[in-house]
């Protein structure tokens, strides 16, 4: 992962994206808190109550607010490659987690260390060789039992593509199938690993989301996770 990408886009992160995902009608807090409703959603049927939580490629803090709602009692550490952003993030959440650097392939975390690992449109910026490196990273500070929730773009909905190729800080990205992902994550030594899509209804039609559920297997989402236990 190149720090000097993500270092010239904190500032105007948000803007950026809220311009991006403007056709959706919706804001960039809508999409940050949505992934760790369905998170907490799956960490519940999996009966796991984290203690300690990685938000892995956090940024400028997005997630931290919800991750810290939705899991008040557990340690929350953001994990990224940007100093700009991380010094972003810092300044907003300070009181609501602790921020650390990512440097040479390597996370400053203790091996068995995370109940959660979340990680929120991070890994279509990352290589796709690198892949395995990083998952048996964050394997490696998972403790027994703990979940991966991965979330990404969904490379087979066209209005997604669409976005990612109009975005600035995404001139780089090349995006991943949930397939890709799970393979990867298998290499890794993970188990267990399930995907479901999501986001297929934009804002002006919101009232159809509540069909959303039944519509997990549909590969039309605008985003897609990939779940799996260490």
């Amino acid at each position: 992962m190149d720090e000097s990408e993500f270092d010239k886009f904190a500032l105007e992160y948000h803007a950026a994206h809220a311009a991006n995902i403007s056709a959706s009608g919706e804001t960039p807090e809508f999409f940050a808190e949505y992934k760790v409703v369905d998170a907490a959603r799956m960490l519940r049927a999996a009966h796991v109550a984290p203690d300690s939580i990685l938000d892995f490629g956090c940024g400028v803090g997005n997630s931290i607010p919800y991750l810290r709602r939705h899991f008040p009692q557990a340690r929350i550490v953001g994990a990224d490659v940007s100093s700009k952003s991380l010094e972003l993030a810092q300044m907003r959440f300070r009181d609501q987690a602790r921020f650390s650097s990512i440097r040479q392939s390597c996370i400053d975390l203790a091996d068995a260390s995370c109940d959660l690992i979340f990680s929120a449109c991070v890994f279509h910026h990352i290589p796709h060789e690198e892949h395995d490196l990083w998952l048996r990273e964050l394997r490696r500070v998972a403790r027994p039992g703990a979940m991966l929730v991965i979330f990404e773009h969904n490379p087979w909905n066209p209005l997604t593509v669409r976005a990612v190729n109009t975005c600035a800080f995404d001139a780089n990205a090349r995006l991943i199938t949930p397939f890709a992902l799970k393979g990867a994550l298998r290499r890794a030594g993970w188990t267990s690993t399930r995907h479901e899509f999501r986001i297929f209804f934009p804002r002006s039609l919101a009232p159809l989301r509540r069909f959303e559920a039944s519509m997990r297997w549909l590969p039309l989402g605008a985003q897609h996770s990939v779940s799996a236990r260490a």
